[in-house]
């Protein structure tokens, strides 16, 4: 084995076993943190998990600072009341760009052509 090759394999060793310790410590780290409670007959799992978020179809508004500032009372009324700016309201343009008729279905097309918003691919 020469020289470098042997430099190679201790330090793909030495990634190996840090790489180890890393993923070890984040799966045990929440055991040994749950199995210190009052009560050592009990173990508690416990996964981190994302913060729930509004699910698929619920409307949250934006309410940062820098996007209130740009925002029409119009738009703001609709957000207080729940609704989705924009969505479902107002005059429907449809998109005549070229590229995006392309991939448009016949009946998507005929939607668009009689001024209601699409309700197929």
């Amino acid at each position: 084995m020469t020289p470098t090759q042997r430099i190679l394999t201790v330090a793909g060793l030495a990634g190996s076993v840090i790489a180890g310790g890393v993923i070890g410590a984040t799966l045990a780290g929440p055991l040994a943190a749950t199995a210190s409670s009052n009560n050592p007959s009990i173990i508690q799992l416990t996964a981190a998990s994302a913060s729930p978020s509004a699910s698929a179809g619920t409307f949250k508004s934006n309410e940062n600072a820098t996007h209130e500032s740009g925002e029409s009372a119009t738009v703001e009324a609709q957000e207080n009341s729940g609704q989705r700016p924009g969505g479902g309201s107002g005059t429907f343009t449809p998109n005549e760009n070229a590229t995006h008729e392309q991939g448009e279905s016949a009946a998507r097309e005929a939607q668009e052509n009689a001024g209601q918003r699409p309700t197929v691919p």
